[in-house]
Parts: structure tokens; C-alpha cells; sequence
């Protein structure tokens, strides 16, 4: 078998091939044969929606290598992206971070009203709202609910920053706000883009924009002059490192001002699921992706170290930095700082409007 050769038993159209037991959960499902007790048949269901009504939806980030507030209309995330660190959050609602992530996605109708009675709040104090954490606020279901795009509504009603990324061209629906929006310094989009080989992406992330799509949406963000930017996210050693320089530049050809990068790392069950999928995917080279990996945590997949954790160390890290740092320099990215406009903010912009009723 050619090393890039994948089992042939897998669930297509999605990124886990697993669905790891919930470790908050006591018992286990499986199916019974005769024979022996084994792991279930996990058959590709459809996407299942599940509605829940959450108190807020503007969550602190306690974390200092994060934004501090986020906000997210969904859990779960049908792009399927196989590496996600926000898997992991869904076993919170009772579900599994592998399969279940992607197929059972928990929308959030009252996500609009919330946060406007969140804005209303006299002691609330503007920063930029990150949209999203924990998911992505322009995935597939957006269309149908339109959740993202009413709280953009709502953002912009009261003047208040928000910082955006997303890997889908569903985006660009939303640039008669996102305009407005960027005329007062209220927001910031980051286009997540891991890769330009279209092969691993359907792969990696299955059910996600293509790379050719998520240029032109840079392209049609800058046109409109709203601050965009590339995240070249997460970084994979021997998989898609040797990439970057090719994503910044295809970025910055297709308008991107801004440049970041995260290092993949594969917490809780992220590593069972993650590890799984490279064997059934690239059996020939898991081995040797899988000990890069743990050469930029140090001997681990995963590291919770602020500072660290979202880079790496090591020689393997440091290699990728300095590739990063030398495409940013030749493609004149970050050349300009984007700050906020936190003085527009209007905390009376709801009594106003019913005030006109």
C-alpha cells in the first residue's frame, strides 16, 4: 500500500472516523453480535439539530492567549474539521467529541435577543466579542437560521467591536453589515486557511469552503474595505507545514493585511480521534507526523501552557516560526496594527429605537 493510500472503510463526507465514549458519561452503548460485544456501527446519519435555550450567549474567556469574550450561535460544527479543539466542548452537552461533533449541532435561536439584552446591561463594559470559540458562526446551518448574521445586526445597532473567523465564503452574504461595520473600526475578519492542496483539505476538513473559495472571499472582504486577514491554522508538521509559504502568499495576492498562525494541538479526546483519522487516512507517514507532533509539545500532542501552547517549542516549532516570520516579511503582512473603536459604543441603542414606537 502506497503510503498516501487510505483504509478504504470510512465514513466520507466526514473528518472523525470515531465517535470516543464521553468521559462524563457512566454507560456506554455498543452492539451485541452472538459472537462478542463490540464497538457500534456507526452509520453517516444526517446532520441532527438539536434547539436548546441557553441564559447568555457572551461568555468570558478565562485564558490570556485568547480574546477575552466569545460568543457562539452554534455547537458543533458540520465542517468536520478532524483536528478541532473545540471538540472536546460537546461532550459538556452529553455528546461525543468525535462524529457526534459534526452531526449533532446544538443552535441557539435566542442568540440574537441575548445579546442584546446582554448590550443593554448599563454595567457592561465594550471589548471585541470573538464569533465564534467554539464553532464556526458561518457553517452550513447559518444559512437556514441566519443566527450570525443577527447578531451582526445587533453589533452594529449598538456600535459595539466584534472580531470574526470563519473558514466559509457564507461571509461574504453579510458584507452590507460587515461594511458598515468596518467604516466605524467594529470589526475584523480572519479567513482560517490550512492549506492549497485540495486533496488533504477534503480529508482534513471535509465540509468546509475550498481553499479557492476562501481567497476569493478575502478578496471580496477587501474590496469592501473591511479588515481581513489569514489564519493559517493549525500548523500540522509533515502535513501541510511546508504550506505557509504558499497560503501567505495567495493571501496577500487575494488582499489579506493580517498574518497568524497556530500550532496544532491535540487535546483530550482530540488526540484519540486525530491519531485515528491519520492512520485510516495516511498510514505510510502517521507515525512520522505523529512524533513531530509531539516534538513541539514536548513529548506530548497536547500543551496547556499559556504562551506556549499555541506555538510549540522545540526545533521543529522553531523551524516553523521562522518559515512563518520570513513569508509574512516578503509578502508585507502586518504592516499595520488593527485596534478597535470601543468610544462609538451606544448602550441606550435599544431603549432609543423603542422609543421611535
Amino acid at each position: 500500500m502506497d503510503e498516501n493510500t487510505p483504509v478504504p472503510d470510512r465514513f466520507r463526507g466526514r473528518g472523525a472516523q470515531v465517535n470516543p465514549h464521553n468521559r462524563f458519561l457512566k454507560n456506554r452503548i455498543v452492539q451485541e453480535h452472538i459472537e462478542v460485544i463490540d464497538e457500534p456501527a456507526l452509520l453517516d446519519e444526517k446532520t441532527e439539530v438539536i434547539i436548546t435555550h441557553p441564559k447568555t450567549i457572551v461568555n468570558k474567556v478565562d485564558s490570556p492567549d485568547l480574546r477575552g469574550l466569545s460568543m457562539n450561535p452554534y455547537q458543533g460544527c458540520e465542517h468536520g474539521c478532524v483536528y478541532c479543539y473545540a471538540r472536546n466542548a460537546h461532550e459538556y452537552w452529553g455528546y461525543s467529541a468525535g462524529l457526534d461533533f459534526e452531526r449533532k449541532i446544538i443552535v441557539k435561536p435566542d442568540a440574537p435577543a441575548l445579546l442584546e439584552k446582554q448590550l443593554s446591561n448599563p454595567r457592561w463594559q465594550p471589548e471585541a466579542i470573538m464569533l465564534s470559540g467554539n464553532t464556526d458562526c458561518y457553517q452550513p446551518l447559518e444559512r437556514k437560521y441566519e443566527l450570525t448574521r443577527n447578531m451582526l445586526k445587533v453589533l452594529l445597532k449598538f456600535r459595539h467591536p466584534v472580531a470574526i473567523i470563519t473558514k466559509n465564503s457564507l461571509i461574504k452574504r453579510d458584507i452590507d453589515i460587515l461594511r458598515e461595520m468596518a467604516e466605524h473600526r467594529l470589526v475584523q475578519v480572519m479567513i482560517s486557511i490550512t492549506g492549497l492542496d485540495e486533496k488533504l483539505r477534503l480529508q482534513l476538513e471535509p465540509r468546509t469552503a475550498t481553499y479557492k473559495q476562501r481567497l476569493e472571499t478575502i478578496t471580496a472582504l477587501r474590496e469592501a474595505n473591511i479588515p481581513v486577514g489569514v489564519m493559517s491554522a493549525p500548523i500540522i508538521p509533515g502535513l501541510n507545514s511546508h504550506e505557509i509559504p504558499g497560503i501567505l502568499h495567495a493571501a496577500a495576492s487575494a488582499g489579506a493585511m493580517f498574518a497568524g498562525y497556530t500550532m496544532v494541538r491535540l487535546n483530550g479526546q482530540v488526540g484519540e480521534i486525530f491519531r485515528d483519522w491519520l492512520q485510516k487516512t495516511y498510514p505510510g507517514r502517521a507515525d512520522k507526523v505523529w512524533h513531530q507532533i509531539q516534538a513541539c509539545h514536548g513529548g506530548q500532542v497536547n500543551d496547556s501552557r499559556y504562551g506556549v501552547r499555541m506555538r510549540g517549542e522545540g526545533p521543529v516549532a522553531e523551524s516553523i516560526r521562522q518559515m512563518f516570520a520570513l513569508a509574512v516579511k516578503r509578502n508585507n503582512l502586518n504592516q499595520t496594527k488593527f485596534e478597535f473603536n470601543l468610544s462609538d459604543f451606544n448602550p441606550e441603542a435599544a431603549s432609543a429605537q423603542m422609543r421611535l414606537f
